[in-house]
């Protein structure tokens, strides 16, 4: 693959699963919207319900921004390691100290 290749790649990578984020959050949502509609003032169960979609919510995005940026450290550090290393500098020949006398 060129590199061209593996950016587009990327980017349709980080497009398409930040969209299945964004509809699983709003799927989420949606249902928690409904089950309170549907529970008719019943409170202690609505807490329940918004609790656990609140949970559902943060811990969807929060796996996908957490697997996300691991990603993309492990390909910078990958990148930085597939480059050659620079030649190192040419050693200038050093003299010994000249003696002095007293």
């Amino acid at each position: 693959m060129s590199r061209d290749q593996d950016i587009q790649l990327e980017k349709d990578r980080a497009r398409y699963g930040l969209l299945a984020v964004v509809v699983s959050n709003l799927a989420i949502a949606g249902v928690a919207v409904f089950g309170v509609w549907r529970l008719n003032g019943n409170e202690s169960v609505i807490i329940g319900v918004l609790t656990a979609a609140f949970t559902a919510v943060s811990s969807m995005t929060t796996a996908y921004l957490g697997i996300k940026a691991v990603s993309n450290t492990a390909k910078s550090i990958a990148a930085a390691n597939a480059t050659p290393p620079a030649a190192p500098p040419a050693e200038t020949p050093t003299t010994p100290p000249t003696q002095r006398t007293p």
